[in-house]
């Protein structure tokens, strides 16, 4: 029987693209295939499960039998394809220009992102300054405000105006012909965080509770909707309430509030420490930030553009961007993207080649540890990572631990 025919028809670091045609013998082995298994299955008036005509079953199901055979046979392209070229894809192919007309064969295209073939001459002998910024007393005397505003409970405010930082909630509709209102919506918001634009913020600033007014916003010019941008906007703005944070006073007794301190002093002391190994954990990363830039520069790492653009489109899924805002968010993100993968490319050549992939006793080892913090066991945990589909991340953190370990230990670090 004939086999599937491939054909590489473009190649750039970071892709690849194949034409595929499935000869007709294959296509109608697979389209039995399929009805086959619809027959099998299949419940129809006045036929028992399984015993309905192959024709009739055929007709009934002729767009399912269809996709199942598509399907069928997209897997086994893609499965010759990569042993074919010797693809390392990094993800699901792009499937274009499919054509199946009825005693054809099916053709279509393969475009699918590859990890490119680097080379890294140099990973050592690297000169790096770790510096671990002092704990200033402003610093932890701002971490105690942001306490004081997490417990701080909100009270209703009557008879005055809001100000920034109070919670309102307010009602605002969209006004029509200037008398008709539509599409009242509830909102609750904390005025200066940038929840509502600032036309409306300065309408609201100026109202007392109850109180309803009409008036025309414009959109500033930086609205992420595009289409809205510098637009006016008729609205009718309802006032229902203000309420205001009633900050607790600095003293032991919040210190005991907060949690198990018998002191203001002793509350001072630990977020001290804390903010110290924030300081510790960042001087580290940014340690780490160094040495793959120097790694970059020495061995002149190229961020192939299809895996540039592939990592821009999953952070504007992870934002929530719209299609709308793409083309400003992948200008504004494209040399975060460039350097993501630029590390992702360094990272992996260095698990391949120095076999520093974290291993099932390294995983275990973790597991124990995390477990004994939490009071629990570490079957227990594993099976509560791999619900929320986060025991990947665990092994892909520790694996990254043993890379920087190894990768530290062929360079110097000073502290700054």
């Amino acid at each position: 029987m004939p086999t599937i025919l491939i054909k590489k028809t473009g190649e750039e670091p970071g892709a690849a693209s194949l034409s595929v045609t499935v000869p007709v013998e294959q296509v109608q082995e697979a389209e039995e295939r399929a009805a086959t298994a619809y027959q099998q299955r299949a419940r129809l008036p006045g036929f028992r499960k399984g015993k309905a005509p192959a024709a009739l079953v055929k007709r009934q199901f002729a767009d399912d039998i269809r996709q199942q055979t598509l399907q069928e046979l997209i897997r086994q392209s893609w499965k010759a394809a990569v042993a074919q070229e010797s693809l390392k894809p990094i993800a699901d192919p792009h499937i274009h220009n499919l054509k199946w007309d009825a005693g054809a064969p099916v053709t279509f295209e393969f475009h699918v992102e590859v990890k490119p073939e680097i080379t890294l001459e140099r990973i050592g002998k690297f000169h790096l300054k770790r510096a671990v910024p002092k704990v200033s007393e402003d610093r932890v005397l701002a971490q105690l405000h942001e306490l004081r505003e997490q417990k701080a409970p909100w009270t209703p405010v009557a008879g005055e105006k809001p100000r920034p930082k109070d919670l309102v909630h307010v009602t605002i509709a969209t006004r029509a012909d200037g008398t008709t209102v539509k599409d009242p919506q509830s909102y609750q918001i904390v005025l200066g965080e940038g929840r509502a634009i600032p036309d409306v913020e300065e309408r609201i600033m100026g109202m007392l509770p109850e109180e309803s007014l009409d008036a025309t916003v414009r959109f500033p010019p930086d609205f992420p909707d595009e289409a809205k941008r510098g637009q006016p906007r008729d609205i009718r703005v309802t006032l229902h309430e203000v309420k205001r944070q009633q900050l607790a006073e600095l003293n032991d007794a919040f210190a005991r509030e907060v949690g198990d301190f018998e002191s203001l002093e002793a509350l001072r002391k630990a977020v001290r420490e804390d903010l110290q190994q924030e300081a510790e954990r960042e001087a580290d990363a940014q340690v780490r930030r160094d040495l793959i830039d120097q790694i970059v520069q020495a061995n002149r790492v190229v961020a192939p553009r299809p895996l540039v653009e592939r990592a821009l489109y999953v952070y504007a899924q992870a934002y929530g961007i719209p299609e709308e805002r793409f083309a400003d968010f992948s200008r504004e993100f494209h040399s975060v993207a460039e350097a993501q993968v630029r590390r992702d490319l360094i990272l992996d050549w260095l698990v391949e080649h120095h076999d520093l992939r974290a291993t099932e006793a390294d995983l275990d080892q973790r597991l124990q540890e995390l477990a004994a913090r939490r009071g629990t066991t570490a079957a227990e945990l594993r099976a509560s990572l791999e619900k929320a589909k986060r025991l990947r991340d665990l092994e892909r953190g520790l694996t990254e631990e043993k890379v920087f370990t190894f990768l530290l230990s062929q360079s110097t670090v000073e502290p700054a």
